[in-house]
């Protein structure tokens, strides 16, 4: 069987004189699946990323909580060390994360209503679910 390419089919592939070949590395990125969903993977992480909702502490809870952040109030001079258990509202979907942060008090203030750590953090009081510290163990417990 004779074909019209016969004459060329067995010929050595041309090189350039004036460019080195391509290596087989960049060659093959050449062929690599198009992302035509710039971002999708994104979403999907996103949507799959646990949040949890906010505690809404009973009152007795509450009334506890606000006597130990008050005995604390008292000895913020001392910069007594605690354990503050708080939420942290999600900036990009409903809901949240718990956060524990330990450190030294700084100051308590009444406006805003808010614990500043030695560290520099700041702490609203009205997301603090739970305070542990030493100093309240020996007076409240």
């Amino acid at each position: 069987m004779s074909g019209v390419y016969d004459d060329i089919l067995h010929l050595a592939r041309p090189q350039s004189k004036k460019h080195r070949p391509m290596p087989m590395e960049d060659r093959a990125a050449q062929f690599l699946p198009f992302a035509a969903l710039t971002g999708y993977d994104d979403a999907v992480s996103e949507t799959a990323r646990l949040t949890e909702d906010r505690i809404e502490l009973d009152p007795q809870e509450a009334e506890r909580l606000g006597e130990r952040l008050a005995e604390l109030a008292k000895q913020q001079k001392e910069q007594p060390e605690l354990s503050l258990l708080y939420y942290v509202p999600d900036a990009r979907k409903a809901g949240g994360a718990y956060v524990t942060v330990s450190g030294r008090i700084k100051k308590i203030t009444d406006f805003p209503r808010c614990i500043y750590l030695t560290d520099g953090s700041r702490i609203p009081i009205e997301d603090i679910v739970a305070v542990e510290s030493p100093c309240l163990r020996e007076n409240m417990d």
